[in-house]
């Protein structure tokens, strides 16, 4: 039986990247005596290795552990934590997105697409109320827009198909791919954007509420026309001390819960206990946002937000934890992949102008399910 020679580190630093050491430990017996260098595993328990801690395999024949770092900022939202070492799930994340967003430039470019003239087209110093009517203009929104629709899956639905419409790719998944198995991490971070001024992609993480993904969609959106990506891990509204940060989640605000809609609202509601669940079904964003938009606009002071606050974060907790992905395959699979992308990448693959092969590759899509899922996305097809 053979068994490959590999640096000891390299099985050290896969363990504590995966997070989840103990369960891999128990998996295999062996564990200790390779890191220890006196023994080595087949290639077929480096192949299992590999797939349990989540490990590209090659790297496991590099000299030594690789540095790896988000290709995007991460702003972690507590004052003065450390950010931590991206995870395998986000990382992957980030690489397949980034992957279809090259492809979609290139085919995009090619076909002469024009540039979108909005990326980039806002500065961090600019007015929140400018920006955010801005892009509301650029949507066909009106300001009451959210109003007007009965659920937050409604308005979820309706923000996203209309930043489809203008040329913007959102996805929104709460596992890695297609694996069931690898539920994305709401602590670590709650979307993120790649800002392209032919082919923005703006992710959010479907672990969370739907009220919470409303306000991540909104401030990646903010990103996009501030022309910058990052990643967003947003917990009691109190962004990483950088000015673009704290631009995008005040034109975010302004754009859910506009101030001067915000402030005619809550002499109404002002005194009530459940003043915060009553406005958040008006604007269909959580209870978080209109609390610290209250705050903000000093409607309420801060021991009265931070009370709050702790009560909330607690049911939050236990809500976000029931969150499925249950539902129609091929309208799920709409969601993960970015209809934008997956409607350009069908008619390519079609027109002869992309291999399937190549298809496959970037949908995680193979043989039937893929022909399947390019029926499904036809006229008529999932939304």
């Amino acid at each position: 039986m053979t068994r490959i020679a590999i640096n000891p580190q390299l099985l050290s630093w896969a363990l504590e990247r995966s997070g989840r050491a103990q369960a891999v430990e128990l998996k295999f017996p062996q564990l200790q005596k390779w890191l220890e260098g006196v023994s080595a595993p087949t290639l077929r328990q480096l192949d299992e290795f590999a797939r349990a801690t989540a490990t590209p395999f090659g790297y496991f024949f590099l000299d030594w552990p690789p540095e790896e770092s988000l290709p995007v900022p991460h702003f972690r939202t507590l004052a003065g934590q450390a950010p931590r070492r991206p995870s395998p799930d986000l990382l992957e994340t980030v690489y397949s997105l980034q992957r279809r967003q090259a492809w979609l430039r290139e085919y995009l470019a090619s076909e002469g697409e024009e540039p979108l003239t909005f990326v980039g087209s806002a500065r961090a110093q600019d007015a929140p109320q400018a920006v955010a009517e801005r892009m509301r203009e650029a949507l066909g929104l009106q300001p009451d827009w959210a109003q007007r629709l009965p659920t937050w899956t409604d308005a979820l639905g309706e923000l996203r198909r209309r930043m489809e419409e203008r040329g913007i790719t959102v996805v929104v998944s709460g596992i890695v791919g297609n694996n069931t198995r690898r539920k994305l991490d709401t602590d670590e971070f709650r979307g993120f954007v790649l800002v392209d001024e032919y082919a923005p992609f703006v992710f959010v993480n479907g672990a969370d509420g739907k009220a919470a993904q409303m306000f991540t969609l909104a401030h990646e959106l903010a990103h996009v026309w501030l022309g910058s990506s990052a990643a967003f891990d947003l917990r009691n509204l109190e962004p990483a001390e950088d000015a673009t940060e704290q631009a995008c989640n005040r034109i975010a605000a302004e754009f859910l819960v506009a101030e001067e809609a915000m402030r005619q609202a809550w002499p109404s509601v002002g005194r009530e206990a459940g003043r915060f669940q009553t406005l958040a079904r008006r604007f269909k964003v959580s209870e978080l946002v209109v609390a610290r938009r209250a705050l903000d606009l000093r409607l309420i002071s801060r021991d009265a937000f931070f009370k709050f606050y702790d009560a909330y974060s607690k049911e939050e907790r236990r809500g976000t934890s029931r969150q499925t992905e249950g539902g129609n395959f091929y309208a799920t699979q709409s969601l993960r992949l970015g209809r934008r992308f997956a409607e350009t990448l069908v008619r390519a693959t079609r027109e002869g102008k992309v291999s399937y092969k190549e298809a496959y590759r970037l949908t995680g899509l193979y043989g039937r399910t893929f022909e399947r899922y390019a029926k499904a996305l036809g006229p008529g097809g999932p939304e």
